[in-house]
């Protein structure tokens, strides 16, 4: 092992997110000075299948060695892949299915597709457990509250994408489900009692080892309640990565942080000193996902660790062997051909969402409402502006053009009078001001909410819609809490995500046969004020 130098050593602990779609010089300068051994891909690094391999080649070529190349392909909201993969839903949709074929299937999918683009590690399944409070960073990507139903279908997940050559990776441990802040923007304090996370929390995860899961995923927020973890994040935390994970559950393959750029560190030290704390606590690979700087910086704290004794020598060499090993697994960079979605990945995931609808009630007053309307005053369909999220994550072309986009599924479904407006995902109040009339003279209005729970703006358009639409009917988009702000008499849709053909079975639904119609939804979906 000590073929490698101290500096290698510590640089290979480094997964490095750069910016752009072209390896340019500061990229290749920045691998090379490095000696980083990961390489984390987001949608801003992608245009095309064919650009992604040419940019994985051309950065493996010029600094002469594999890198460990993953990215997170959870499905439904986080996807930064817009060609030559299927998109999925969330996890939730999956969840209400509660059919581990289907996850199973999905995971065998997801590796053909993605090793075909060079892609080691899928940075999925989330296994955190939603809890009755909201979680903003987690809520619909989890499979659902019940602790063995997210173990289930994680688990058939990871055997799947395992079983075609993907390693897939079990997050975020020890489950970050009942957080109610964002680790992206703050640091989370969870006063989760040590008997529920083992009971509850640790369950997703102890299967995924037992499925043989390749590697893991640490979050960040405190748990105070776990007494010998103290008052520091999991990421820096021994008795989380040390004790719990690797002696306790008996976990031997590679441990990531996650990134350490996140708000929930920021305040509390430098990404140098996060870096170094991160390693001492025992992870395998550190993830800087942005900053250049950040990452040599963070090399330099390593190094500086290393001198002063507080990095284990030993340790290293056994974080270097289990990602040598990992990276082995993979004889040949891309393999099963050209990158082009499986046929069958659009069918499952069609398959998943209409399942995820089966338990829907009916409305029959809301069916014949919308069905039989044919005033002289047109309904109102509101509709968020979904492109205002392509800055960040992928989204399908078809959706770009929102008004086009919904106005046709409408149309395909034999409404024609229909008005539509297109308004911001935290609309402005110009924007509600100006709907306010139309609300009320309309027959019935939909409003496909996005996250009302989290914009004080569509929580205020969300009410106006419920207190002066003659008829109206909520479709929430993304996760379930939107629900817990209209009263258990206003008919709605859990859509589980706002992906097209989601949207579409919605559309479906409101305007398809009466059998189809519904309102509500299962456990996964809070409802009620207060």
């Amino acid at each position: 092992m000590m073929s490698k130098t101290i500096k290698q050593l510590l640089g290979q602990k480094l997964m490095l997110g750069v910016q752009g779609d072209e390896p340019s010089r500061e990229v290749i300068e920045l691998f090379q000075k490095t000696h980083a051994g990961g390489l984390i891909l987001f949608h801003r690094n992608f245009k095309s299948a064919a650009q992604l391999k040419s940019f994985i080649s051309t950065i493996e070529d010029k600094i002469q060695r594999r890198l460990l190349v993953a990215v997170d392909h959870e499905g439904g909201r986080v996807i930064h892949l817009s060609e030559g993969a299927t998109i999925f839903p969330d996890n939730l949709a999956l969840g209400q299915t509660d059919n581990e074929k289907y996850a199973f299937r999905q995971g065998e999918i997801e590796a053909v597709e993605l090793r075909r683009l060079g892609i080691d590690v899928n940075l999925a399944p989330t296994l955190d457990v939603i809890t009755g409070s909201f979680s903003p960073n987690i809520g619909i990507r989890s499979y659902g509250r019940d602790p063995e139903r997210v173990s289930r279908l994680g688990s058939a997940r990871i055997r799947g994408m395992q079983s075609k050559g993907l390693s897939a990776c079990a997050k975020h441990f020890p489950g970050q489900g009942q957080s109610s802040l964002d680790a992206h923007n703050a640091l989370p304090v969870l006063e989760t009692s040590e008997q529920e996370i083992r009971e509850i929390h640790l369950q997703p995860f102890r299967a995924a080892i037992e499925s043989g899961v390749d590697t893991f995923m640490t979050s960040h927020p405190i748990y105070p309640k776990l007494k010998a973890c103290g008052f520091l994040p999991a990421t820096f935390s021994e008795y989380i990565v040390k004790e719990m994970l690797r002696k306790e559950l008996g976990f031997e393959g590679v441990i990531f942080t996650d990134d350490l750029e996140m708000g929930a560190l920021r305040d509390l030290c430098s990404i140098g000193e996060a870096a170094l704390r991160a390693a001492m606590a025992g992870h395998d690979m550190l993830l800087i996902c942005s900053s250049a700087k950040d990452a040599y910086h963070a090399l330099e704290c390593l190094c500086e660790g290393y001198k002063t004794g507080v990095l284990d020598l030993r340790e290293l060499e056994e974080s270097s062997r289990r990602i040598e090993y990992l990276i082995s697994k993979r004889a040949e960079r891309f393999t099963g051909g050209e990158p082009v979605p499986e046929a069958e990945g659009a069918m499952l995931a069609a398959t998943v969402v209409g399942d995820a609808f089966r338990d829907f009630k009916k409305d029959e007053k809301l069916t014949a409402t919308i069905r039989n309307s044919r005033t002289q005053t047109p309904p109102l369909i509101i509709f968020p502006k979904i492109s205002e999220l392509s800055r960040r994550i992928t989204v399908e072309a078809a959706m770009l053009n929102e008004e086009t986009y919904i106005r046709g599924l409408f149309e395909k479904a034999g409404r024609r009078d229909c008005v539509f407006k297109i308004v911001g995902l935290n609309p402005s109040l110009r924007e509600i001001k100006a709907l306010e009339s139309e609300i009320v003279q309309a027959p019935f209005t939909v409003f496909f909410c996005y996250d009302a729970h989290l914009n004080e703006n569509s929580k205020t358009l969300l009410c106006l819609v419920e207190k002066r639409s003659a008829n109206p009917l909520m479709v929430f988009l993304r996760d379930p809490y939107d629900a817990s702000l209209i009263s258990g008499e206003t008919p709605f849709f859990q859509a589980f995500g706002f992906r097209s053909f989601q949207i579409e079975g919605i559309v479906h639904l409101i305007c398809g046969e009466p059998e189809s119609q519904a309102q509500g939804s299962t456990d996964a979906v809070p409802r009620g004020k207060g």
